[in-house]
């Protein structure tokens, strides 16, 4: 499935879930939403947990001296 249909399917989810449930559905469905993306990214092996828990090194500009 392309990137455009999968938009075009978010966006749809998202204005039905905003148009029947309110804001507090919209905004539940867009969280769950990128969960759902972050965990697709893990399965696939695009992401690493690594990624978020590396510990930074040096002064508060990155550079070690």
């Amino acid at each position: 499935m392309s990137m455009p249909v999968v938009g075009l399917l978010a966006g749809m989810a998202l204005g039905f879930a905003g148009y029947f449930g309110g804001f507090g559905a919209f905004v539940l469905v867009a969280a769950l939403g990128a969960i759902g993306f972050i965990v697709g990214k893990f399965v696939d092996g695009d992401l690493e947990a690594g990624e978020f828990f590396r510990t930074r090194t040096g002064d508060r500009d990155g550079r070690r001296r």
